[in-house]
């Protein structure tokens, strides 16, 4: 089941839907065809546990069989707009150095000051985040915007004091994508004066998320996907997510240990190797005006974002 936040030219209200096809079924809409009215945002649907997303994948399924019934409330994939997933989450936290190609890559750049012993993450602002489809604008001042193609995983059920022998589909309601633009220049200046706050990866647009969340019955294994990222249709990386090293029960563990995560919280897990600020020919790899980024789960989903002039 694919799970999107979208609005329509027609209605600018954020909604709940499901894809059906080519098309998008609003939750709330169609819940109400067909008996008590689900709740209108991702967010509120996961709080409401597995019994509503059962009742989801029921519409959907309705919804194909007799789509009469449902015209009312759904819309054609090109009259959307796609917005995060989750735009509101409460906890959107961002686990760092989990890839081992990728802690090569910092080494290299004096973008790590020494090997992680346990996890570590920072906070991903509600404010930084835009839909599959956008367009971010390169700040003026950035001179090196660099792309992080990123697995997340969304809650689907409350940790508090859990052990990393958790079965993942216990409380992991799917997947997604995240496209962690950095600016590698601010990000050495954080690096160099200890900032735990970065705000190299928090500037408007700074943080494309979506298209979908992808509930783990379509995910054989989040531990042997491959992530790819191409700009303008050449492939820049391809990096299989079993090189983490820090999996979601240890992530789990490690942030759960006092602080309550509710269902609709993210992790994104991560940057790979690959990325422009590791390779040689860095300076002619960073984004500028006119890219197109597309960072996939191969197979599975892909996040569309086209970098603009401020």
């Amino acid at each position: 089941m694919r799970l999107v936040t979208y609005f329509t030219t027609a209605n600018s209200t954020a909604r709940a839907g499901v894809r059906v096809g080519h098309r998008v079924l609003d939750i709330e809409a169609a819940s109400r065809v067909d008996g008590e009215p689900l709740p209108s945002t991702v967010k509120s649907l996961l709080r409401e546990g597995r019994g509503a997303l059962s009742r989801v994948q029921a519409l959907a399924k309705a919804a194909q069989s007799t789509p009469g019934r449902f015209s009312g409330a759904m819309s054609e994939e090109g009259a959307i707009r796609f917005l995060p997933p989750i735009p509101d989450a409460d906890k959107f936290l961002c686990v760092g150095k989990n890839y081992r190609s990728h802690l090569e890559e910092l080494k290299r750049n004096d973008l790590i000051r020494e090997m992680p012993e346990e996890v570590t993450g920072f906070v991903k602002l509600n404010s930084c985040l835009v839909g599959h489809n956008a367009k971010v604008a390169k700040p003026a001042p950035v001179a090196r915007l660099d792309y992080e193609p990123e697995l997340v995983f969304v809650i689907g059920r409350r940790a508090l004091g859990v052990k990393n022998d958790i079965e993942i589909e216990d409380y992991v309601a799917g997947v997604t994508l995240l496209n962690d633009l950095t600016d590698r220049d601010m990000q050495k200046r954080e690096v160099a004066s200890g900032s735990r706050f970065w705000t190299s990866k928090n500037a408007p647009g700074f943080g494309p998320l979506g298209p979908e969340i992808v509930t783990l019955d379509e995910v054989e294994d989040p531990y042997d996907l491959w992530l790819t990222c191409s700009v303008n249709g050449e492939e820049r990386m391809r990096v299989n997510t079993r090189d983490q090293i820090w999996k979601i029960g240890d992530i789990l563990e490690h942030f759960s240990r006092t602080m309550p995560i509710e269902p609709g919280d993210m992790f994104s897990t991560g940057a790979p190797g690959g990325v422009a600020v590791g390779k040689p020919n860095a300076e002619a790899l960073f984004l500028k005006p006119g890219d197109v980024v597309e960072c996939s789960i191969e197979g599975i989903t892909t996040l569309k974002t086209t970098i603009v002039a401020p």
